[in-house]
């Protein structure tokens, strides 16, 4: 019951940082699964790997109420996410084998790296430019496979990755957003069951693990990251969003700076 609460915590922290930069919340999970885990006293060889495949475990179930919210205002183009989902379960699964060969130490500095990363991209507001064309059918399952690929490492949803490609590739800012929400499910839910068969019988996880997915922490940020995720939407509605958008970055930042700098 402590564990579930502590997760809950987590799930209405990470929900409610979620709302309030507009972005999604796998990078706040990962740390905080991570920070969590690292309480519990979870080893050091897999609590990286879980924090990762737990992350994108609570995206398959917070996916859906994305993708509800997309399909009100009819933004999806399903025909590109079909292009795109067989490029992503091929890039997520190849992914997931990957990482689940990277020591656990390794993997969370390359993390680091990638949240700092992304700290200074919205810190400077840097974007690809609109390029002149959209994209056509194979270039979209190589993309997709891209970005399966690289949210497999992250335990993120794709957005990261989607909405910047999309962007340049000259789709309308409101429909790359939709998009990008709806390949979160696939990539998400691929990234799940891969995750549960590369770590499976490993003896070093917690009991309540399935492979590397840990379910006290998924049911726990499930059941409170979306309602506060309308919360922090409702207050980035009073703030003002360039200053949050930095305030978000220096985040990433202390965050990143922070997983560099642990030894074990």
């Amino acid at each position: 019951m402590v564990t579930l609460l502590m997760y809950l915590a987590v799930g209405a922290f990470a929900g409610t940082l979620a709302g309030l930069f507009g972005i999604g919340g796998g990078m706040i999970i990962v740390p905080a699964v991570l920070f969590a885990l690292a309480a519990e006293g979870v080893g050091v060889d897999v609590m990286t790997h879980m924090a990762v495949a737990t992350s994108l475990a609570t995206i398959v179930f917070t996916s859906v109420s994305s993708i509800r919210a997309h399909l009100q205002k009819g933004a999806i183009d399903w025909h590109m996410v079909s292009l795109m989902t067989l490029g992503i379960v091929v890039g997520t699964s190849l992914g997931v084998v990957l990482i689940a060969e990277v020591p656990g130490p390794l993997l969370l500095k390359i993390i680091g790296v990638f949240a700092g990363l992304l700290g200074i991209q919205m810190f400077f507001g840097l974007q690809p430019r609109p390029g002149d064309l959209p994209p056509g059918r194979k270039e979209l399952a190589v993309a997709g496979a891209v970005i399966g690929f690289g949210s497999s490492w992250f335990g993120i949803g794709g957005g990261t990755f989607a909405v910047p490609y999309l962007s340049w590739r000259k789709i309308d800012m409101r429909r790359a957003v939709a998009t990008s929400a709806a390949c979160g499910f696939p990539i998400a839910l691929t990234g799940t069951l891969t995750n549960i068969w590369s770590g499976w019988g490993n003896p070093e996880l917690p009991a309540w693990s399935s492979g590397f997915v840990y379910w006290p922490a998924v049911a726990g940020i499930v059941l409170t990251s979306v309602p506060f995720a309308r919360l922090g939407a409702h207050l980035a509605h009073r703030l003002d969003q360039g200053k949050l958008k930095k305030a978000f970055a220096v985040l990433l930042i202390c965050v990143s700076i922070k997983f560099l700098s642990l030894s074990f």
